[in-house]
């Protein structure tokens, strides 16, 4: 009796549409994000920063552009590696470039030059599809990488190839730097991922949302009724890269502050970034988080188990969390192929029958 809408009567169109139109929802989200923005800053540490937080707060952004595309648009991307390596370059240089630009100005331009990267990859989509775009994705991500590893102008054309994060300051408190308060940075991303979350929620809900999934579902079903494929597939591989790209700005200057392009963004996050996808929910918003949550919290969580409980060596342990991760990922598409966010959506249809038969 706790979860229903009976009695929530809606007295406009814009209370009829709203994001969260059960007030049970409203008031938990408000309260989460009180939580996160009031509470939490308080009591992080090192620790908590920079293994579980900042961690789940960039892959949530990563995983929710790539949703974008593969969820609500129907293409698939093997590439969100290679793009959250130009995210990563682009931000720093224009860090270094240009020094009195504000760290928010850095973190949107990079996720603008990502898009304009990513609508020329996403070209080939507008004649081809399925494996044969996968293939045509992953062929960016070893291009990408290829061409950072190579061209020096991008790293400034440092010994070591790697490049760092000069420190910046964002309303007086330090951003990035070995200097850098946990809190600030924690706050920092996450204002970024609720803003654009919102962004996000709105966006396939409007008539853009609803051509990225008419092209999905159909795509010459779509045209035939008006949805131009190509405005649609490049609007999609368009936002998709920004919020990728995004993701690699704040995974390089907020959370590594170093990094080289061959170890932090290979084919691995690539498969990372899809499994979150996969085991969130395909076309959820919440499941790009969802499926963030399991795959950064699930690990650690594991290793803890392994180390501390059973006493395992942490060489013998990091192969059996492999082991065990990839059982739970094939468990978890055979009892839900729709992801968590569809085991969300029946528990909240279940509170809403409770305690009549459903």
């Amino acid at each position: 009796m706790l979860y229903r809408e009976a009695g929530q009567f809606k007295s406009s169109y814009a209370a009829d549409q709203a994001i969260f139109p059960i007030a049970q929802d409203r008031w938990a989200v408000w309260a989460f994000l009180a939580v996160a923005f009031l509470v939490v800053p308080f009591f992080v540490n090192d620790y908590w920063t920079n293994a579980i937080l900042l961690p789940l707060l960039i892959y949530g952004m990563a995983a929710l552009g790539l949703n974008i595309l593969v969820g609500y648009c129907g293409q698939i991307s093997l590439g969100t590696g290679g793009f959250m390596a130009v995210g990563a370059y682009a931000s720093y240089k224009l860090m270094t470039s240009f020094p009195e630009l504000n760290m928010i100005v850095v973190v949107l331009l990079s996720g603008g030059i990502t898009a304009a990267v990513g609508v020329m990859f996403g070209l080939p989509s507008l004649r081809i599809k399925g494996f044969y775009l996968a293939v045509a994705t992953l062929a960016a991500q070893f291009f990408l990488v290829w061409l950072f590893n190579k061209v020096g102008w991008f790293y400034n054309y440092s010994a070591t190839g790697q490049i760092n994060a000069p420190d910046r300051f964002l309303f007086g408190f330090q951003l990035t730097g070995a200097s850098a308060q946990p809190w600030v940075k924690y706050l920092f991303c996450l204002t970024l991922l609720t803003v654009f979350a919102l962004i996000a929620k709105n966006l396939v809900r409007g008539r853009i949302g609803r051509n990225w999934m008419a092209i999905r579902d159909m795509d010459i079903a779509a045209e035939l009724i008006g949805v131009r494929p190509l405005m649609t597939k490049l609007s999609a591989f368009a936002v998709s890269s920004f919020y990728i790209g995004m993701a690699g700005s704040l995974l390089f200057a907020v959370y590594l502050g170093a990094v080289e392009v061959g170890e932090s963004f290979g084919i691995n996050v690539s498969f990372l970034v899809l499994f979150m996808v996969i085991i969130g929910g395909l076309g959820s918003i919440v499941g790009s988080f969802m499926g963030a949550a399991f795959l950064v919290l699930m690990p650690i969580l594991l290793k803890n188990f392994m180390v501390d409980g059973l006493g395992l060596m942490p060489v013998t342990a990091k192969h059996v969390e492999i082991l065990l991760m990839g059982l739970l990922i094939i468990f978890f598409l055979i009892v839900e192929p729709h992801g968590l966010a569809r085991l969300w959506q029946i528990t909240k249809e279940k509170l809403r029958m409770w305690p009549f038969p459903y």
